[in-house]
């Protein structure tokens, strides 16, 4: 039988400074790429998301007692909506006001939050019935790919939308330097693959004389980020439209939360659905991202890469996850870093997306495959099929501008509904999934 690898540090246990330091600083490395990406392509502030990602660590650390060592950064699961709710802020014929998109973002907290009580109340079997692989899977396929000409266009065209060689070529050697990094790295760079292609990217940005560096040369050490906070910035309004654009979605996050959660649990050998609970980690993670919203930043998940550095350093001490929140804080009151994140030019950003959207599709085809959906099962291949074309397709259902239900947001209701009134459901116990 194989031997586990001894445990560097506990959950409680409290590091000397020097590894407090460094391990703290691996997992800021971890989040930190992904995290500035999605405020990067949504036109948020990148500054505001680092701060709202180490505030809303702290508080997720406090909601779970201490007992969950995850650090919460940027979802991927909005991008899509958060860009279309602000397409429509723009149309004064919309009804949308302006800041609908962080409204939106605050429900989806509270979606979070009211999970968590439902848990609390009724147990965890209920959201598996509502919330299995073979709907989950398509869903996240449906994220990544229907961000693919996205990335796409920012890895070829130069900001006046026209095709660009230079663009291309710089788009390109980051995508490889990324790939690179992630399939021949050992240890922590193997984590950071995002990281280690946006640094590269950047310096051969430099090479070709795309990047201006002005901007952070003349940026101040401390700089007061780009906050929007409601009724001081904007003021916050209610439409049934942005509802339906973002809550719906938040059906992927809370599945992927279950997921780390229990991939966690197996990581440091304790079982956090029981203890301390599938409710409190949801419940921290509702209010991280009403936090975050309230800041201006975007919606807040908990973070697989650095699940991966806890299983690669064995070191799962709580107090590595509060030196990353706090550095991440740091971080976002530093104008020159502000500026300097401003400053990486979209083929870089597009460079990496192509792997990064390529990868949640691939994730939720993992999903289906690692749950054993059998897809010779009508049922199963019916629910997959309507998801996929609904939601890559760009399908709506628009009544009037009150009603409005789009995309990622109708093929997840959809996929719901019809795994709930086909017969042949099957449940996955959520015991029978630790105990794999």
């Amino acid at each position: 039988m194989k031997e586990e690898k001894k445990i560097v540090l506990g959950i409680s246990e409290k590091p000397k400074p020097a590894q407090w330091l460094l391990l703290s600083i691996q997992h800021l490395f971890a989040m930190f790429g992904a995290t500035v990406l999605v405020p990067a392509l949504t036109g948020m502030s990148p500054a505001v998301a680092l701060i709202s990602s180490g505030i809303g660590t702290l508080v997720f650390i406090a909601i779970t007692k201490g007992k969950v060592p995850s650090y919460l950064g940027s979802s991927f699961a909005f991008i899509n909506p958060i860009i279309a709710v602000k397409a429509l802020e723009l149309d004064p014929s919309s009804g949308v006001g302006m800041g609908s998109f962080l409204v939106g973002s605050f429900l989806v907290g509270v979606t979070y939050s009211v999970v968590a009580l439902i848990i609390n109340r009724a147990g965890t079997q209920w959201l598996m019935k509502l919330l299995p692989p073979v709907v989950v899977g398509p869903v996240i396929m449906v994220i990544g790919l229907g961000l693919a000409a996205t990335a796409v266009n920012m890895a070829t065209n130069n900001p006046a939308g026209d095709y660009d060689l230079t663009y291309v070529l710089i788009g390109l050697v980051t995508l490889t330097i990324t790939i690179l990094t992630a399939i021949f790295t050992r240890g922590f760079l193997s984590v950071i693959p995002v990281l280690v292609g946006i640094i590269g990217g950047y310096v051969f940005s430099i090479i070709l004389g795309v990047v201006d560096v002005q901007h952070v040369i003349e940026a101040n050490w401390i700089e007061m980020p780009s906050f929007a906070i409601p009724f001081v910035h904007y003021t916050p309004s209610f439409t049934w439209r942005v509802f339906l654009m973002m809550v719906p979605v938040a059906i992927v996050p809370i599945a992927e939360h279950i997921g780390h959660q229990l991939v966690l649990s197996k990581v440091v050998s304790k079982d956090l659905i029981k203890d301390p609970g599938l409710d409190r980690s949801m419940l921290g993670d509702g209010v991280a991202t009403m936090i975050a919203a309230t800041l201006g930043g975007p919606p807040n998940t908990t973070y697989g890469e650095n699940i991966g550095v806890l299983a690669i350093t064995r070191a799962f001490s709580i107090y590595l996850f509060v030196g990353a929140a706090i550095f991440a804080i740091m971080f976002g009151f530093c104008g020159k870093i502000s500026a300097l994140l401003s400053t990486i030019p979209t083929p870089v950003m597009g460079g990496v997306s192509i792997l990064l959207f390529g990868i949640i599709a691939s994730s939720g085809l993992r999903m289906l495959v690692e749950n054993k959906v059998d897809f010779s099962r009508k049922r199963n291949l019916i629910i997959s099929s309507v998801i996929l074309v609904i939601g890559i397709g760009g399908a709506a259902i628009h009544i009037g501008k009150v009603f409005s239900l789009e995309g990622m947001a109708l093929a997840s209701i959809i996929g719901v509904v019809l795994n709930q009134v086909l017969p042949g459901k099957q449940v996955v116990d959520f015991d029978e999934m630790f105990k794999e």
